[in-house]
This record gives C-alpha cells, sequence and structure tokens, in this order.
C-alpha cells in the first residue's frame, strides 16, 4: 500500500473518531424500566441502556455536561451520574417524592419539587447538603428558574398556582392562580415571560415576569379530538422567540405557537401520551417524551413536521441532551 493510500486511510478514521466523539447524545428517563435510554442524534437510534434508580423522572445535566442529575422518584432521591462513565456516583438528599427540578444558573443550587411533602427542597450539589426547604401548594410538580437566576418557579397541581420563590432568600414572594392542575414552567429566553401549562383545565398561561401579570391564556382544539384528552404538559421555547411548541398528552400531538403572535400555527401528530421536550443544541430538531407508546418523536422544527418515532423503554418521561 503506498503512502497516498495510508495516509487517506489514517484521516479518514480520524475523521469518523472526530465525528462519532462529538455527536449529541439524548438521555430518556424510562419510568415504568427505571432506565435511561441513549439515543446518538447523529443516526436517530438508540445506542444504550443505563440502569438508574426507581421511577426516574425529571433529568438535567449540570453546566458542563459532566453530570446528569436524575429524580429517583421511588427511591426518594436524587442520583448524581458521570457521565463520563454512566455510573451513579452519589445522592442528594431531595426530599420525598422529587419530580422536576431546576438547576440554578450557578450550576450549584438544585430546586427540586417534592409532591408528597408539598415543598421545594433547595440542595447544594457541590457538598450535598439541603440549603432550606419552602413550603408550597398542593402536590408540587413544575420547577424553573429564571435566567438571571432571581426566581424560581414551582407549581402546584391540587392549589392550581405558580409560586414565586426569591432565590437570595429561598422565601415565597408571590402566588398565582391558573387553571387546573398546573404541570410545567418555562421561562423564555430572555427572562421577560414564563408559560405555564395546566393540564386538566387545557390551557397554556402567559405572564409577564417584571409584574406578574397574564398576558395570553391560549386554548387548543383539534378537529376530532375531545376537549377532555387536550392536556398540556411539556413546553419549550426557541432561542429566537419564534416558537413555542406544547406537548398535549393523551391528545397525542404537540402544538405549534406563533411567540410574539400567540397564533397556534399547527398541530403535530407524535406517539400517544406525549409528556416532555428537548430540542438538540442547533435546534433543527425537537425530540418528544411518549409515555404510553413507549417512544421518541423527532420534529423537524424547520418544516414543523414529524420525520421519525424512536422505540424506547417503558414509559418515556423526561429527556436531556448532551451536545
Amino acid at each position: 500500500m503506498n503512502i497516498r493510500k495510508v495516509f487517506f486511510l489514517l484521516t479518514t478514521c480520524a475523521s469518523m473518531m472526530a465525528t462519532q466523539a462529538i455527536a449529541s447524545i439524548a438521555y430518556i428517563s424510562n419510568e415504568k424500566d427505571n432506565t435511561l435510554s441513549l439515543i446518538d442524534l447523529d443516526t436517530l437510534e438508540v445506542i444504550d441502556t443505563v440502569n438508574v434508580g426507581q421511577r426516574p423522572r425529571g433529568i438535567v445535566f449540570n453546566k458542563d455536561f459532566s453530570k446528569l442529575y436524575i429524580c429517583a422518584s421511588d427511591d426518594d432521591t436524587v442520583q448524581v451520574m458521570d457521565v463520563a462513565s454512566h455510573k451513579v456516583i452519589n445522592e442528594l438528599p431531595s426530599g420525598e417524592d422529587p419530580e422536576q427540578f431546576a438547576l440554578h444558573p450557578d450550576n450549584q443550587r438544585l430546586y427540586i419539587s417534592n409532591e408528597d411533602d408539598a415543598l421545594v427542597t433547595v440542595v447544594n450539589t457541590d457538598n450535598r447538603t439541603v440549603i432550606a426547604q419552602i413550603d408550597v401548594g398542593v402536590e408540587p410538580e413544575g420547577m424553573a428558574v429564571s435566567p438571571d437566576g432571581k426566581i424560581a418557579i414551582n407549581t402546584s397541581e391540587t392549589t392550581s398556582m405558580l409560586h414565586w420563590i426569591d432565590t437570595e432568600t429561598n422565601t415565597l414572594i408571590h402566588n398565582t392562580k391558573v387553571d387546573q392542575r398546573p404541570r410545567h414552567v418555562e421561562f423564555s429566553k430572555d427572562g421577560h415571560q414564563l408559560w405555564a401549562s395546566a393540564e386538566i383545565g387545557g390551557t397554556v398561561t402567559v405572564l409577564n415576569v417584571d409584574n406578574k401579570q397574564v398576558i395570553k391564556k391560549l386554548e387548543f382544539k383539534i378537529r376530532g379530538i375531545h376537549p377532555d384528552k387536550i392536556q398540556p404538559v411539556g413546553i419549550k421555547l426557541t432561542r429566537d422567540g419564534r416558537y413555542a411548541f406544547i406537548a398535549l398528552g393523551p391528545a397525542n400531538h404537540v402544538a405549534v405557537v406563533d411567540a410574539k403572535s400567540y397564533e397556534i400555527i399547527d398541530y403535530l401528530l407524535v406517539g400517544r401520551r406525549v409528556w416532555h421536550m428537548e430540542f438538540s443544541p442547533d435546534e433543527k430538531l425537537l425530540l418528544t417524551t411518549n409515555g404510553i407508546s413507549g417512544d421518541i418523536s423527532v420534529i423537524d422544527v424547520d418544516n414543523l413536521n414529524v420525520t421519525k418515532s424512536i422505540r424506547v423503554g417503558r414509559y418515556p418521561w423526561g429527556i436531556a441532551i448532551r451536545p
């Protein structure tokens, strides 16, 4: 073999290895299997399955993607996974039945909703100690921290409220009544708006963060689907402020909303009982977790269509993506 051919083979192999090294990976929590499914976003195939704690739900990476935090709800703990080895290396004192959580921009404080105790637990992820526990409404679920880190928002399903928490003092400073059973909250990228889904109410409320006033209440109608099945849960907003995507639960659709005019553009058919969603790093793809059908739907964000279904474990719930 001549030198030119050897050089070609070596550079090709190096290129392939580099491509593999930078492939983005989606981590999916399967709450009935006690596993995570890992999906390569280049090939859109499952490449690994990792055992974790009981009934994993919310999952989130730290800022450098070296650790993955996992709400192991039935173990009453938040597990800390080393991403390089996929080994659980620590547990955090999360309080009972952690459902969702949000990592503060300081990469240290984790705000955790404890559904059984009507509490938000704040944990220092470095020394694994509880900083504070904050009384909120009955059955807390959704959790978000503002981009500037000044406010944390919790939703209480039974009380039907959004609870505003000052992160400097870890005290409750305001409550906002919304429609029945709020499940998820999402800040806009600039931090000026808050979007909150109400599962049983069938609505999404958009609020002005500065004055805490309602800007818009969205309602959804899908031809051929009974209104009772339209149950908004997960919300994702594009960085450029163009779109909002709303997971509509047992309606098996994702609503596409113009995030500036608040007009509903389309409804995209996905798998059964769509829960949560996450963008690929370039926001070209949006992945949805579909609990009952046990799969992930892949949405082409530019063309607003569903391009693929990927089979994962039983009852996929949470999703986080590593660049």
